[in-house]
């Protein structure tokens, strides 16, 4: 259980102060950032400017999400530590069972782990191109989850609506988080059973059952990657997924880029167009997808093979120096399709690190 984090000793107003005074030097940093430089999270930083265009929600975050189609066209937004992945459209075909939710609309495609929901605020903020409005949700640590920004000022009324239904009412500048809990540690290599997880990952019918089979085991993802052996995993070059997502480009493939954290995990389908790289950044600039990736955060990059009841399914999968996945990519495919062979092929070409895999 997360312990309350009481290291804080700087009031809402005092980090207030210091949060303007280093926007004022860096005009357009972000709060993610600014609430680093600061020592802070980026929920404790919102939270400071409760009743100044600020407003803390109460759930239940199921009942609220069930409102999002009234905002029609929306930008959401999901990131980790080292990617972020925004995309435009309208919520719809929402399916909840808590603690579980799936968003399935062509453009915002979402999975949900709601026990990772914990905090929510309606933001206002002021841009050159007027006020912004979002609805912004953090995990009990404070770290960003979810965000949603308001795209169609004729849902103004249907926003403030929703705000006035979810309005907390505790108002009150500040907020007490918890304690980050750390990653659990994993097995050594020898105390895996490594012939047990080869027979269960060549046995999988679903790519659903895989993290089943990584607890069944308890193995790490990446510790699995290096155990399975190369018919299922092999090592890749650092830039295979920027390489491979330039090639797509190139030919219009149809793809699909997974990036997630705790608490959603967010899923771009369809062709990449615009590719950029800006200040150590990999960007897809496309209209109704932009991804931005941390190029110097991947530590590995794997071409990973699981069995399923349609074929097998290949992924491109990039991981931090924690271990921590920061995007899959996939083929486009729907359950029930074969994989497209055109993305076999492109994964083919992605160049082997060389390295050992057992």
């Amino acid at each position: 259980m997360n312990e309350p984090n009481n290291t804080q000793t700087q009031s809402p107003a005092d980090l207030l102060t210091r949060w303007y005074a280093i926007s004022d030097e860096n005009p357009g940093l972000r709060a993610r950032d600014a609430a680093a430089q600061l020592g802070v999270t980026e929920a404790e930083l919102v939270a400071a400017r409760c009743g100044d265009r600020v407003i803390r929600l109460t759930g239940p975050w199921s009942d609220l999400i069930k409102t999002l189609p009234d905002l029609g066209t929306v930008m959401a937004l999901t990131r980790n530590n080292h990617a972020v992945h925004e995309k435009t459209g309208s919520f719809d075909n929402i399916q909840l069972f808590p603690p579980m939710g799936l968003v399935l609309n062509q453009e915002i495609d979402l999975r949900i782990f709601l026990n990772h929901w914990h905090i929510g605020f309606a933001v206002t903020e002021a841009t050159e191109q007027g006020d912004r409005h979002s609805l912004q949700f953090f995990d009990a640590d404070g770290t960003a989850i979810h965000k949603l920004y308001l795209r169609d000022p004729t849902k103004q009324q249907s926003f403030d609506q929703l705000v006035k239904t979810f309005a907390h009412t505790d108002q009150t500048p500040g907020l007490t988080i918890s304690a980050s809990t750390p990653p659990a540690q994993e097995l050594a290599d020898d105390d895996i059973d490594q012939e047990g997880l080869r027979r269960g990952w060549a046995a999988l019918e679903d790519v659903h059952d895989f993290h089943q089979l990584l607890t069944k085991h308890g193995a790490g993802r990446v510790q699995a990657l290096r155990l399975v052996g190369e018919e299922f995993a092999q090592p890749v070059v650092l830039d295979a997924f920027q390489t491979t997502l330039t090639q797509a480009a190139e030919t219009t493939l149809p793809i699909m880029i997974f990036v997630g954290n705790p608490g959603v995990i967010q899923i771009h389908t369809g062709p990449v167009y615009h590719l950029k790289r800006v200040g150590g950044w990999f960007n897809v600039l496309d209209d109704g997808f932009n991804l931005h990736l941390v190029e110097e955060s991947i530590a590995s990059a794997w071409v990973v093979r699981k069995p399923s009841r349609d074929g097998t399914v290949t992924s491109l999968e990039i991981y931090d120096h924690d271990n921590q996945q920061i995007a899959l990519m996939f083929g486009e495919r729907k359950p029930g399709e074969a994989e497209r062979e055109d993305w076999r092929q492109l994964l083919s070409t992605v160049n082997l690190t060389g390295a050992s895999v057992t």
